[in-house]
């Protein structure tokens, strides 16, 4: 079955690395809603509301839940995490901007926001593994068939990653034996390497999820 986007449009590959591209004026919408949305969760951890404040939003937040219920697909016709635009249209991770990509490396730049907060001004450290595990998964999968999932990745943390700075990724895809890829990554604040990250990742057999 192929992947479908909004509107009923085929969804392009996950893998691919085109930002900027849509899949039509819906599309462009639900991105729009996304930013708006990274907006609000950086607004709420910077917040501390007073009772009234909480209890108006918390009925709002209930409205969007309601109003969205209808409107639930299955995970192959859902744009949240499928969109080839600058982070993929979700917010489970910070907004990645690919710079260059080629088969074999990718560089990108990611800015760990207020919501990913995990204190002293540093991002969380489950952060960090999540973001390095977008890159090198889909970088795993760029023009390689079967796709792919993750068997390992280990993390080295480094210094910190500060919050509101723009990092810069390099991954690149190190080799390949039988149906294991492995490929590695490091993340600069300028000069200063924040983590640095190597995993592997398995194609999968017929019929594997």
């Amino acid at each position: 079955m192929s992947e479908v986007g909004v509107g009923g449009e085929p969804l392009a590959a996950v893998s691919g690395w085109q930002p900027g591209r849509h899949e039509g004026p819906d599309a462009e919408q639900f991105e729009a809603m996304v930013t708006e949305l990274r907006r609000a969760l950086d607004a709420i951890a910077e917040s501390r509301p007073p009772t009234d404040v909480l209890s108006e939003l918390t009925a709002q937040l209930g409205a969007i839940a309601d109003r969205l219920a209808p409107h639930r697909v299955g995970e192959r016709g859902r744009p949240f995490g499928h969109l080839m635009v600058d982070g993929r249209g979700q917010t489970m991770v910070p907004k990645l901007i690919v710079d260059a990509w080629t088969h074999d490396e990718v560089t990108a730049r990611v800015t760990f926001t207020s919501y990913f907060l995990g204190g002293g001004g540093a991002a969380h450290g489950g952060a960090i593994p999540l973001v390095f595990d977008e890159v090198l998964g889909r970088l795993a999968n760029t023009e390689r068939e079967p796709r792919s999932r993750t068997a390992y990745l280990h993390v080295d943390f480094r210094s910190i990653a500060r919050i509101g700075a723009e990092l810069v990724m390099h991954a690149r895809f190190d080799r390949e034996e039988g149906r294991k890829r492995f490929l590695s990554a490091t993340l600069h604040d300028g000069d200063a390497l924040v983590a640095e990250a190597h995993g592997l990742f398995v194609a999968l057999r017929p019929g594997q999820p």
